[in-house]
């Protein structure tokens, strides 16, 4: 199985996901990818691939421009222009001062001025296009609603399935700004010239997953950096809050480092694209890749992309069954609803003929070792069992992924399952009922139509 990890001991950030799955490729797809990135038609943007040394180790840093400016920090004071409306915010709509070298779309408000000693890139808005004036500084602002930025990536060149991906990601970040502030999502606005750069990240990684087709996506936890950062209105914890909103439930820690590691977009790309967060899997490596950021440290300010074939293992599943001749099918059905929301894999039932001759249903439940405890209850609290019997069995199966394709009736998944030399896709019968229905189209036809897209 193709399997891609991340080793992220010194966080992630858009552009260093982006070069680290960059050197994956041969010389040739390098060549044909930066070609493929500057046809997408990114308004404004130049991407460039540079040889970058960090601690003797050789690898690449992306550098991103926008009408031939890189972004840099405002000032040198921390201080930033923003502006005070909630419909005009910017990463957490703080100036911040970090040590990091990740470049950092904090470009979901207004113009910050972040003063960084971080390795990592950090991008912030400095053109706008209107005047404001606030606390003696002046500031030009030019923002971008979440719905320009859909119609902005949907006019880029690149597959529809990459679209998706794109906007999804960026979605994340907005969702996480909009909790963070308590605003609306339709109110959370991007810079400009962040928001061409940040498009240009998530963009380029999200086109070299899909190049480079992973089966399975792993990383290790995220080093997220520790202590505090500065801004215009105060002093924030390390990670700032809205990368730890988009983080929840990924396994995260802080390191010796001292400073924000892991960017909002950073963030974002990995809780869209990684499928676990766990040690590196047992495979054979096939390709290296190491994306790095600005600045140096006594640690390689890099991600490390490992790329590889493994050989999936069996799962451990352990399987419940028990005899059933005194409850209605009603009742089973319900009792079967109730166990797959407590987390069974799988549950059905096959009739048989119990003692003296009485027909009757053996209820099969599969279930992981983690959930024993909850299926049990449940089949002892919905059904009328007084016994249980357990088998422990191994599990093979395809590995399993879902993708989103946008079509002229809306959003359709595709369900994807991949392995053992067998790689299968089919539509999620429940979107395409629902087009059905609206539509008065078979379903057939539509399968046949939403393919030829």
């Amino acid at each position: 199985m193709r399997t891609l990890y991340f080793d992220l001991a010194m966080g992630a950030a858009g552009d260093m996901l982006s070069a680290a799955l960059y050197e994956l490729l041969n010389e040739e797809e390098r060549k044909a990818f930066i070609e493929e990135l500057k046809e997408a038609g990114i308004p404004g943007v130049t991407v460039t691939a540079e040889k970058s040394v960090k601690c003797g180790i050789t690898g690449t840093h992306f550098k991103v421009t926008v009408n031939g400016e890189e972004e840099e920090s405002l000032d040198d004071d921390g201080e930033s222009c923003e502006n005070l409306h909630h419909h005009e915010h910017s990463h957490d709509g703080h100036s911040h001062e970090h040590e990091h070298g990740h470049e950092h779309h904090h470009d979901e408000y207004h113009e910050h001025s972040h003063e960084h000693e971080h390795g990592h890139e950090h991008h912030h808005d400095e053109h706008h296009e209107h005047e404001h004036n606030y606390d003696g500084h002046s500031c030009h602002h030019h923002h971008t609603s979440m719905a320009e930025i859909e119609n902005i990536i949907d006019g880029l060149k690149i597959p529809s399935a990459v679209k998706t991906d794109v906007i999804e990601v960026y979605k994340l970040i907005a969702e996480a700004e909009s909790n963070v502030h308590g605003v609306p999502v339709t109110n959370i606005h991007f810079h400009e010239v962040g928001t061409m750069d940040a498009v240009a990240d998530i963009t380029a990684t999200a086109l070299l997953f899909n190049k480079i087709g992973a089966q399975k996506i792993t990383s290790s936890s995220i080093n997220v950096g520790s202590g505090h950062v500065h801004c215009a209105h105060g002093i924030l914890p390390v990670p700032a809050p809205a990368t730890a909103f988009i983080l929840k439930d990924v396994p995260v820690y802080s390191g010796y480092i001292t400073g924000e590691l892991c960017t909002p977009t950073g963030a974002a790309l990995l809780k869209h694209f990684v499928n676990s967060f766990e040690k590196m899997p047992e495979m054979k490596i096939k390709a290296i890749g190491y994306g790095m950021g600005k600045k140096d440290f006594e640690a390689a300010n890099c991600v490390r992309a490992i790329l590889g074939e493994s050989t999936e293992k069996p799962e451990q599943i352990l399987e419940y069954t028990c005899n059933l001749d005194d409850i209605s099918a009603e009742k089973i059905g319900f009792a079967m609803e109730r166990l797959f929301a407590a987390g069974a894999v799988e549950v059905y039932t096959v009739p048989v003929n119990m003692k003296k001759s009485r027909p009757g249903n053996l209820l099969c439940v599969m279930c992981r070792e983690s959930d024993k405890e909850k299926i049990l209850e449940t089949i002892f609290k919905y059904t009328t069992t007084l016994g249980v019997r357990e088998n422990i069995s191994k599990r093979y199966a395809l590995s399993r992924s879902v993708e989103t394709l946008q079509t002229p009736y809306g959003a359709v998944r595709v369900k994807n399952s991949e392995g053992y030399g067998v790689k299968r896709s089919k539509f999620e019968y429940e979107d395409l009922a629902k087009i059905s229905r609206e539509t008065g189209k078979p379903l057939d036809e539509l399968e046949e139509e939403i393919k030829g897209l």
